[in-house]
């Protein structure tokens, strides 16, 4: 399994904005689709947006898109979040994943079998 370490969480005030990275292992990284997910207080985890292997293909939920860029740079074995105009909606618990595959044509929790402990953001109204 992979081993993924988020970074780049914190506090912030709506229409703000954060990166966060995720850092695997070097071996399998490149090989494997990566996602990002959150979770807030009472809410079950959903999925935030995703990337091929390569990164030529990337696929965001719809509250996000437009506002959230997803990258990777296969080099470093990190991949990133870059979440602008924030809003306080967007406060939750975010996660990096990685999936078994280097594709995929939908992201759910079930295609991703490495998790990150997670980094919290704020967006404060």
């Amino acid at each position: 399994q992979e081993q993924l370490v988020e970074s780049g969480g914190g506090l912030v005030q709506a229409g703000g904005s954060l990166r966060l990275s995720c850092a695997g292992s070097v071996r399998t990284f490149s090989s494997r689709a990566m996602g990002w997910f959150r979770q807030s207080p009472g809410k079950e985890r959903e999925f935030v947006a995703g990337i091929s292997w390569t990164g030529g293909s990337t696929s965001y939920t719809d509250s996000v898109r437009g506002r959230f860029t997803i990258s990777r740079d296969n080099a470093k074995s990190t991949v990133y979040l870059q979440m602008n105009s924030l809003k306080p909606e967007d406060t939750a618990v975010y996660y990096c994943a990685a999936a078994s595959v280097p594709f995929l044509s939908f992201y759910t929790e079930r295609s991703f079998n490495s998790w990150g402990q997670g980094t919290q953001v704020s967006v404060s109204s």
